[in-house]
């Protein structure tokens, strides 16, 4: 197995959320995750995300996983 390289994932959460006026502990509510597990994801710590949690989080803000997520050059 190779060894674990830094991710280049970029989670664009906080845009998503300004742009449609919702904060997130209203986002965490709707979804049925914590606060913190979505400051997670929400602050590029996250190594993973479950489809269902994605699918919700999509669900909620009214968009595709690729205006959520985008990978980053370098």
């Amino acid at each position: 197995m190779p060894p674990e390289e830094e991710h280049r994932v970029q989670v664009h959460l906080d845009r998503l959320l300004t742009e449609r006026g919702m904060t997130l502990s209203e986002l965490a509510t709707r979804v049925g995750v914590t606060v913190a597990n979505l400051s997670i994801l929400k602050n590029d710590r996250a190594k993973a995300i479950r489809f269902s949690t994605l699918t919700a989080i999509c669900r909620e803000l009214a968009c595709q996983p690729g205006d959520l997520l985008s990978v980053r050059e370098d």
